[in-house]
């Protein structure tokens, strides 16, 4: 099943902390996966710095929409999530992993066994908690040294999952990675 085929409800009890940085954050990578997540029955809430609007970027060139950041990383816990995404963009992906708040959340979450979904740049967020040693993943391919020298196996895949943690390396991963961050949140979640 692709993420535009979703068979809705499967995440009907799953609560979702969707990253956003107040500008930077790559708009298709935050929006898909926030849509595919919402029509899945999931509860999404975006979460960033401070409340308010955010403007993200395509292609991390262009100014694309804006969308309403509902809550702030130093209001919520790893508690109030089931699971975490976090979208790429260069800047917005380096905005939040210089947010402790942000890395602090993320980093609670994997240590809890909490699945996450990250993809393009955001895994420099997850290096920056500390939480990527003896892990494989992907990402953008330019991180590929920040992710061996945390301590982690960087593959070039379109989608990777290593005990919770779904990522991926760009926009053009996007279906997969939907798909596998839905599977591994619905699985999860019946756990």
């Amino acid at each position: 099943m692709s993420a535009t085929e979703t068979d809705d409800g499967r995440l009907e009890d799953v609560t979702v902390a969707i990253y956003l940085a107040q500008e930077g954050s790559e708009e298709v990578e935050f929006a898909e996966p926030k849509r595919t997540l919402s029509e899945e029955g999931a509860t999404v809430d975006v979460v960033g710095s401070e409340t308010g609007e955010a403007r993200t970027v395509n292609d991390d060139l262009e100014w694309s929409d804006s969308y309403e950041i509902e809550r702030t990383f130093d209001e919520v816990s790893a508690d109030d999530y089931d699971a975490i995404v976090v979208p790429g963009g260069t800047v917005g992906a380096d905005t939040l992993r210089t947010d402790e708040d942000a890395v602090e959340l993320l980093r609670s979450h994997v240590e809890g066994g909490d699945p996450v979904g990250v993809i393009c740049h955001g895994p420099w967020t997850l290096v920056e908690a500390g939480v990527v040693d003896g892990r494989t993943l992907t990402s953008y391919h330019s991180l590929q040294t920040d992710v061996r020298n945390a301590g982690g196996e960087w593959v070039d895949e379109e989608v990777v999952r290593d005990d919770g943690l779904v990522t991926s390396r760009n926009p053009d991963d996007l279906d997969a990675f939907c798909d596998a961050v839905v599977d591994e949140f619905a699985s999860a979640a019946d756990r």
